[in-house]
């Protein structure tokens, strides 16, 4: 697509502040208003705008995608996001580890059990660990307190969280990623540890690490996004 404009601004806007491109609001793909809810989101999509040449390039577009994603999908019915995010709580791969007789528990050890004991401090509940791959619940008056805690964030908040426990296969390290000087490298080397320990004990597919790699820098992505929401 052409670029269609010349001037990018940015005004205030029901509460929050949106992009105008020569004086017309962007909307979303569903067509409502995009209203960012800070001016630090507002100006990276503002900048997202302003830096494309006469060709625009969709896949510069970083934050457009999740800022859209909580407007049109989050926003309307945030019970549905907290639910999925409720499921991953249910199956949180740092709560299933190798059995206690293998290397690679020790290494689960070192890297998850420092966060989960941190979730747990933090919301006030207990995850089971489980070693192997059988599923077993998580106590209800944790999962319970977990729901609450989720229901208390705004739908923005709950699109950010979605996005890195979907990566991660982890709420625990979602709800990490909201703690001020979260490290997204060491949040990502949790999440792909397993991986990283196959591909360390069988040997690297050229095309595994290329997508371990897009999905670590979405991760990144994300979290840089959900940091922007909460600025």
């Amino acid at each position: 697509m052409k670029r269609f404009y010349k001037n990018v601004e940015i005004v205030e806007s029901d509460g929050g502040w949106q992009v105008q491109l020569d004086g017309r609001g962007v909307k979303t793909v569903k067509h409502a208003p995009q209203i960012a809810p800070t001016r630090a989101l507002a100006d990276e999509l503002a900048e997202e705008w302003s830096r494309q040449g006469e060709e625009i390039d969709p896949a510069s577009f970083r934050f457009r995608d999740p800022t859209d994603y909580a407007i049109d999908i989050v926003a309307p019915d945030p019970g549905e996001t907290i639910a999925k995010l409720l499921g991953f709580a249910e199956t949180d791969t740092l709560c299933y580890r190798a059995d206690p007789e293998d290397a690679l528990f020790v290494r689960q050890q070192e890297i998850w059990e420092p966060l989960v004991q941190a979730v747990e401090a933090r919301e006030k509940i207990t995850l089971h660990r489980i070693s192997g791959i059988m599923h077993k619940p998580q106590p209800e008056a944790s999962l319970a307190r977990l729901k609450a805690r989720l229901e208390a964030f705004d739908p923005f908040t709950l699109a950010g969280l979605f996005t890195l426990a979907s990566l991660s296969a982890s709420l625990c390290i979602a709800l990490e990623a909201l703690e001020d000087g979260a490290d997204p490298i060491a949040l990502w080397r949790a999440a792909s540890l397993e991986e990283e320990w196959q591909a360390d004990l069988w040997g690297r597919d050229h095309l595994a690490e290329e997508r371990r790699a897009r999905r670590g820098d979405e991760f990144r992505h994300a979290l840089e996004w959900l940091r922007l929401v909460r600025s």
